[in-house]
C-alpha cells in the first residue's frame, strides 16, 4: 500500500509537470497568434481553456483523494498541498495568454501591436517563454537553485514592462486611447504570467525545504470577461 500511495504521488508531480508544459505551449502559441494577427492559431488557444479546466480539475481530485484517504504528513503533506498552490497558478498561466489570444481575436484583422511597441512585446514574449520553460525544469527536477534565481530572471519582464508604459505616456503616442488600454491589460497578462511561474518555483522551493520564500506568493488578477 505504501508503494502505491508514493506511485499516486509521483503520478500528482507528473501531472503538475505536464500542466507547467501546457501552459508554455498555450503562451507560445499566444504570444504568436498576437504578432501574426492569426486567427486561427488566437482560436486554438481559446480551446484550451476547456483543457484547462480538467487538468486542474483531475490534478485537484487526485491531491484531494491522497489528503483524504492517506492523512499523509511531514513532506508528503506538503507535496499535496505544493500540487493544489501549484496547479492553481499553472491555470492562472494558460488564462493569461488565453485572454492574449483573445485580444488578438477581438481586433482582427488588424494587428494590435503597433510598429513602436512591438519590439518590446517580442522581448515579452520571450521572456514569458523562457520563465515558463524554467518552471517546467524546475517541477520536474525539484531544482531549487534554478528556483532560487527565477525571481531575479522575471525582473527583466518588470523591465519591459515598464518600457511599455514610458511608451503609452511619451508626447509622441499617437495610437488614441482604446489602443493605449489594449496594450496596458496585454502587458499585464505578459507580467503576471512571469509572476506565476515564479510563484511555481517558490511553491517547489518551499515543498523541498518547508521554507516559504519570496514573502506572499498569492497573486491577484484583474480577470477581464471571457
Amino acid at each position: 500500500m505504501r508503494q502505491t500511495y508514493h506511485t499516486r504521488l509521483d503520478a500528482l508531480s507528473d501531472q503538475a509537470g505536464r500542466m507547467c508544459q501546457f501552459a508554455a505551449d498555450t503562451m507560445r502559441d499566444a504570444h504568436r497568434s498576437l504578432l501574426d494577427a492569426d486567427l486561427a492559431l488566437a482560436e486554438k488557444v481559446i480551446a484550451n481553456d476547456v483543457a484547462l479546466d480538467e487538468m486542474r480539475a483531475t490534478t485537484e481530485e487526485a491531491a484531494l483523494e491522497l489528503l483524504a484517504l492517506q492523512s499523509p504528513v511531514a513532506t508528503d503533506l506538503r507535496s499535496v498541498v505544493s500540487a493544489l498552490w501549484i496547479v492553481a497558478d499553472l491555470q492562472r498561466m494558460g488564462t493569461l495568454a488565453i485572454h492574449i489570444a483573445k485580444a488578438a481575436r477581438r481586433r482582427h484583422p488588424t494587428a494590435v501591436l503597433p510598429n513602436e511597441i512591438r519590439p518590446t512585446f517580442e522581448r515579452m514574449g520571450a521572456v514569458g517563454a523562457h520563465l515558463a520553460a524554467r518552471a517546467t525544469v524546475i517541477l520536474r527536477d525539484r531544482d531549487i537553485e534554478l528556483a532560487s534565481g527565477l525571481a531575479a530572471e522575471d525582473d527583466l519582464m518588470d523591465d519591459l514592462h515598464r518600457d511599455m508604459f514610458a511608451a503609452l505616456m511619451a508626447p509622441t503616442w499617437s495610437h488614441g486611447v482604446q489602443t493605449a488600454v489594449d496594450i496596458s491589460l496585454l502587458g499585464r497578462f505578459y507580467e503576471r504570467f512571469g509572476d506565476h511561474a515564479v510563484a511555481v518555483a517558490r511553491r517547489v522551493i518551499f515543498l523541498v525545504t518547508g521554507e516559504n520564500v519570496g514573502g506572499d506568493t498569492t497573486i491577484y488578477d484583474a480577470a477581464p470577461e471571457r
